[in-house]
């Protein structure tokens, strides 16, 4: 019987990423289907693609969750299953260095709208959680809740750049500014870590003399459209295994 991954989605924007998804599920290039789109951003055009195709969608407001927690601490208690000590030892988004005060509070702020996001995807079951242009950081508390078997991660993700390059917000900024002569794009799982995660795939494309940095963009994205649905219906052959190498976890992928 062919495989029928469920797929949940979160995005920020446009949901170019989530379009292609979609279109690979209702041509069978992925043996699957997407079963919610979620976003911290109301305004998020993305959510007109999931109504258009009748896919569940959810606004979880990080803006307004934490402003709400600045004006009234004591009105937005932590989960209760928080344990700050334990999301500190494991995260590893800040730089040595970092004040202990800042990343408590990132933690503590992080981890309410975390668990508000866990709330909304409740009642939609999923096999795997793609992120789709999600322009927030999750933390361990949100990896933890998801991730539930170390050894078969359920968040991926898609970044612009082929990394270990250019991690961070603006990959192909970064690849522009670098006067780099191959610009590309990375899939793989989220760790706790920024874009740190084991790579499942890459595309390349060449820059040219006289490419824009709309020119990178435009061609980045094209092969992201490829990129994506491949690794997901990797995923859902189950032909991914993230091995531990003593250095590292990384993806081998099974023919």
């Amino acid at each position: 019987m062919k495989p029928n991954l469920r797929i949940g989605a979160l995005i920020s924007g446009g949901g170019t990423n989530l379009q292609a998804v979609i279109d690979a599920c209702e041509n069978q290039s992925i043996s699957g289907q997407v079963v919610f789109v979620g976003t911290d951003n109301p305004e998020a055009k993305g959510l007109e693609r999931a109504r258009r195709h009748n896919i569940p969608s959810f606004v979880v407001d990080y803006g307004s969750l934490l402003a709400a927690y600045r004006q009234d601490p004591a009105g937005h208690p932590l989960p209760d299953d928080f344990d700050l000590a334990d999301i500190q030892k494991k995260c590893s988004l800040f730089p040595p260095g970092a004040e202990t005060d800042r990343i408590c509070k990132f933690l503590e702020t992080r981890a309410i709208a975390e668990a508000a996001l866990i709330t909304a995807m409740k009642p939609y079951p999923y096999d795997l959680l793609i992120l789709a242009g999600f322009m927030r950081t999750l933390s361990p508390y949100f990896i933890d809740r998801v991730n539930t078997d170390r050894t078969r991660p359920r968040i991926m993700n898609i970044h612009p750049a082929i990394l270990p390059a250019f991690p961070g917000v603006d990959g192909y900024g970064d690849t522009f500014a670098y006067g780099c002569k191959v610009g590309g794009c990375t899939v793989h799982f989220i760790d706790y870590g920024e874009d740190t995660g084991p790579i499942i795939g890459q595309r390349a494309f060449p820059i040219q003399p006289g490419d824009t940095l709309d020119t990178i963009k435009k061609n980045g994205l094209t092969e992201e459209w490829i990129l994506y649905p491949h690794c997901i219906e990797l995923y859902a052959q189950g032909k991914l295994e993230v091995v531990d190498n003593g250095h590292r976890r990384t993806v081998v992928i099974a023919p």
